[in-house]
């Protein structure tokens, strides 16, 4: 090979180009790790309420590595996601050293289980780490339900509105049953969605015969079950048995 100069030539260019090839990557890699890029700044912005200095220290504290240049921005997010009450944060970075972060946090709709410590989900269905002393609604179901639940929930909060009232618990069975606790303290039994008709119908029903009938009723009502296809039953409070009653209204 080295009797052919052109060949030798050519091999000597292929060696060079790749030995500056190195030197520069080398050169390169000793920039971006240089302690002058070191991150000395991480600035954090967004409404915030519920997140606190100290749980961002904790979460960070020891944990972010690498320059300007190294640092890899999706662990950091990741990071501040994990602090209770981050739902999302963005980041990007700042010349010459400094991070800067955007956080928006969770907003608590409602207390999510039956447990004794409940967990809270938002009004997108997430559920969250967090605490509040908020007097929150409860609401459960199966898990992989929260998207559907925080859906009906609303649903079911804009049909009672009307009448004053409001769903301080809707619970969802793992029959995929309905039953609400109103915050007058009646349990409304709405029951499964069917061919005929969907629970927020059968709720809505009730809510349009619910002033000429039930309201004006002096006696406390425990329940009422709205699973019939042609009215509803109530049962007032310590009265075994229960008496039904048409609403007032034909059928659509």
């Amino acid at each position: 090979m080295w009797d052919n100069p052109r060949l030798a030539n050519a091999s000597a260019g292929v060696l060079a180009a790749l030995a500056l090839g190195l030197l520069a990557y080398a050169a390169g890699r000793v920039l971006l790790d240089s302690p002058a890029f070191l991150l000395k700044t991480i600035v954090v912005g967004g409404d915030l309420d519920r997140v606190e200095r100290r749980d961002i220290v904790s979460a960070l504290q020891g944990r972010v590595r690498g320059t300007f240049f190294t640092v890899d921005l999706e662990s950091v997010r990741a990071l501040f996601e994990s602090i209770p009450w981050v739902r999302r944060a963005e980041l990007r970075r700042k010349w010459p050293d400094s991070l800067e972060v955007r956080i928006e946090e969770h907003v608590a709709l409602a207390r999510w289980g039956q447990r004794r410590e409940p967990q809270l989900v938002n009004a997108q269905g997430e559920i969250f780490r967090g605490q509040s002393d908020a007097d929150l609604p409860v609401l459960a179901g199966p898990a992989g339900t929260e998207g559907e639940v925080v859906r009906r929930y609303l649903a079911f909060r804009d049909l009672l509105a009307p009448l004053g009232l409001d769903p301080r618990q809707v619970l969802l069975s793992s029959r995929l049953a309905w039953q609400l606790k109103l915050s007058n303290g009646i349990t409304v039994l709405l029951g499964r969605d069917s061919d005929k008709d969907r629970v927020e119908e059968r709720l809505a029903r009730f809510a349009s015969a619910f002033p000429r009938t039930l309201a004006k009723s002096r006696q406390r009502l425990d329940y009422v079950d709205l699973r019939y296809p042609n009215g509803f039953a109530f049962r007032v409070t310590d009265t075994p048995r229960s008496e039904p009653l048409k609403p007032q209204h034909k059928r659509a």
